[in-house]
């Protein structure tokens, strides 16, 4: 009963146009439970057919009403992201869910000798939202000699987690709690 209810398993490799950054691609996985309504749904469906594409545009345009559930900082300044992903994708795998797309930077930003960090959470920590390691999170090849990602995971106080615990399927946390990024990771990107 106690919040979170969902659980969403996160990949993240950085997007770029030479040595500029210009975006995230995201690749969530969803626990059984919440992929079940989706997958009913999808039914036999071909991972193509217009099923699969109206389902992913309907998880997509909730994504986007929670500005894709992320923050992305440079030098304590908010980074602004474009309001449509280039390319979204929803798929099986197994008995779950996947959600795949770029979350796209309104403007490119430098990677040379900057450093950039980002957390994606549902405010409401309704659904945990996580990376299950470093090895989630990922430079392609041409970049790993200049830039590197740090994950770090909080470790909220005990009474914080016990709040979380008692909160049942139909509470919501008061908004100033700001519940959700209580429990956040955060992930930093480190270019030379």
């Amino acid at each position: 009963m106690a919040h979170p209810h969902s659980f969403i398993d996160m990949q993240t490799t950085l997007v770029h146009q030479g040595d500029r950054l210009t975006g995230l691609k995201m690749r969530w996985v969803m626990d059984e439970i919440t992929s079940a309504d989706l997958l009913y749904d999808a039914g036999t469906a071909k991972p193509d057919s217009v099923v699969w594409k109206k389902l992913a545009a309907e998880v997509m345009a909730n994504v986007l009403g929670q500005h894709y559930f992320s923050e992305f900082w440079h030098q304590k300044q908010p980074v602004k992201f474009d309001n449509l992903p280039p390319e979204y994708h929803l798929s099986r795998q197994g008995h779950q869910a996947v959600l795949e797309f770029i979350l796209p930077l309104a403007h490119p930003q430098a990677l040379k000798g900057q450093r950039y960090t980002f957390s994606t959470f549902d405010p409401t920590y309704f659904v945990d939202m996580y990376y299950d390691s470093e090895k989630a999170l990922t430079v392609p090849a041409e970049l790993v000699s200049q830039c590197h990602f740090e994950l770090q995971t909080p470790k909220p106080d005990a009474s914080m987690q016990a709040y979380a615990l008692s909160l049942d399927k139909a509470d919501a946390p008061a908004e100033e709690m700001d519940l959700g990024r209580q429990f956040a990771q955060t992930v930093t990107l480190i270019c030379q």
